[in-house]
């Protein structure tokens, strides 16, 4: 039985918020990165990372949402979307605090498993074999990327807290 409801929304609306919402979240992210200090790219400080990566999503927001969203009026037609499916919250919610309590007392690799595995399921299109498969290959790319190249030192598996 399918529940969803389909709901006119105006896209050069809907795009607009979210453009705004992105622009003032990365316009704050470098804000308060930019209390540290930057340091140089060859020897960054503490600051660089939120800084960079705050400007980065404002200009993002503003170039892939903000303009187009204020582009032409024949590109602001109505569509449909589905209503907000709970399911999908849900799940990603559960898999947000799965990480949390499993990164504390299992390590990086079951964390990132589960954090994957349950948010896949709150798209209902997935099987749980396609969601399995994908928080697999997630996990590998997660422990091969912050892991091994970024050196962050999360335990990959830990026995209790």
């Amino acid at each position: 039985m399918n529940n969803d409801v389909e709901v006119p929304v105006r896209r050069g609306h809907r795009d607009v918020k979210s453009a705004l919402l992105l622009i003032a979240l990365g316009g704050a992210v470098a804000a308060g990165g930019s209390g540290y200090p930057i340091g140089l790219l060859a020897q960054m400080g503490p600051g660089f990372y939120p800084t960079a990566l705050g400007l980065i999503l404002a200009g993002l927001g503003f170039l892939l949402l903000l303009v187009p969203a204020l582009g032409s009026a024949e590109e602001r037609e109505e569509e449909t979307r589905a209503a907000v499916d709970p399911r999908g919250w849900g799940c990603i919610i559960g898999g947000i605090v799965a990480f949390l309590v499993l990164g504390n007392y299992g390590g990086m690799i079951p964390a990132t498993f589960a954090l994957v595995f349950i948010a896949a399921l709150g798209d209902r299109g997935n099987s749980v074999l396609g969601a399995a498969l994908l928080a697999a290959v997630m996990t590998i790319v997660a422990v091969v990327i912050f892991w091994y190249f970024l050196g962050v030192r999360f335990p990959l598996f830990t026995w209790g807290g």
